[in-house]
């Protein structure tokens, strides 16, 4: 399946594209937010970060004609700050997140990503590091699974889950997806399992989003941005779940505050270093969901630099 970018028009308008701006997609992908950049620059520049080789394979293919405009960083984008100066760019005009999984990713069975195809349990962005899905299920103890699958992916049943996959690796380690599914299944109710949507969506989000540290990585990256774009630059988040909108929520109203210590009687000078661009989140439209429905659940925050 061809991936397909969610709230592209709507993201290059809070950025405010300028022909000889200095931009940053921190999360390159399928490339298709990359090439709507890229389009709007003649004497600018797009730098590109994805740590995952086949996309950036894929991307640097697609994006050939627009070569002499983009530099890709094959990197995490946690790492934003210092690959930037190590580069001598900056301040920067503008700086994308676009954190939903590429299609291509769910769509290769042998990435591991998908409840949907057989495969070795893997989920890595990075397919040079070393932890994967696999090695989660069958070492974590009961308490850290069910501790996982809620945390990062609310799932009701996260205890019964994690019991299950604790009995069955007794007996034999659980190594690939279906083997995974089918364990999932075994220890939810038959009420649960006849409901619309997948049985085993949740247990797969909580365990790609641990394999690649991404909550974590995303709010270290977001701070850097702050300190990356110059006067009048933008940065824009779009997200796909709750964990990640509320890092971006909380992080850009950390910018766009001036803290007023309890007590204080007279109101602090100045304004804040940020002003936010989104009083409410931006959602796709029926359109947009109609005709890409990954795109139902993307949120877009945007802010601005004074």
């Amino acid at each position: 399946m061809k991936h397909i970018s969610v709230l592209k028009d709507e993201a290059l308008s809070y950025l405010n594209i300028k022909p000889d701006g200095i931009y940053v997609d921190c999360t390159l992908g399928g490339g298709g937010h990359a090439e709507a950049i890229l389009s709007r620059l003649t004497s600018g520049k797009l730098i590109a970060f994805d740590q995952d080789p086949y996309a950036v394979e894929r991307a640097n293919a697609r994006l050939q004609e627009h070569a002499d405009k983009l530099i890709v960083i094959e990197e995490n984008f946690v790492h934003l700050k210092e690959a930037l100066e190590a580069r001598s760019i900056g301040p920067v005009d503008g700086i994308l997140y676009d954190l939903g999984v590429s299609s291509f990713h769910f769509d290769d069975p042998e990435r591991g990503f998908s409840y949907n195809h057989d495969a070795p349990l893997d989920m890595r962005m990075d397919t040079r590091a070393s932890l994967t899905a696999k090695e989660l299920v069958n070492t974590l103890d009961a308490h850290a699974l069910k501790t996982m699958f809620y945390r990062y992916a609310e799932e009701r049943f996260a205890g019964p889950i994690a019991k299950a996959i604790v009995t069955r690796r007794q007996s034999q380690p659980i190594e690939t997806t279906f083997e995974l599914v089918e364990v999932i299944k075994s220890a939810l109710p038959m009420k649960v399992l006849s409901q619309k949507g997948h049985p085993a969506k949740r247990v797969f989000q909580a365990l790609r989003i641990a394999v690649n540290d991404e909550l974590r990585v995303f709010e270290e990256s977001l701070k850097q941005a702050l300190a990356c774009v110059g006067s009048g630059g933008r940065i824009v988040v779009i997200s796909f779940h709750s964990l990640e909108d509320r890092i971006a929520k909380h992080v850009f109203r950390d910018a766009t505050t001036i803290d007023h210590p309890p007590g204080l009687v007279t109101m602090p000078e100045g304004e804040a270093p940020f002003e936010l661009l989104t009083r409410k989140v931006v959602r796709p439209s029926e359109d947009e969901v109609d005709a890409n429905p990954r795109a139902s659940s993307a949120k877009l925050r945007a802010v601005k630099k004074r």
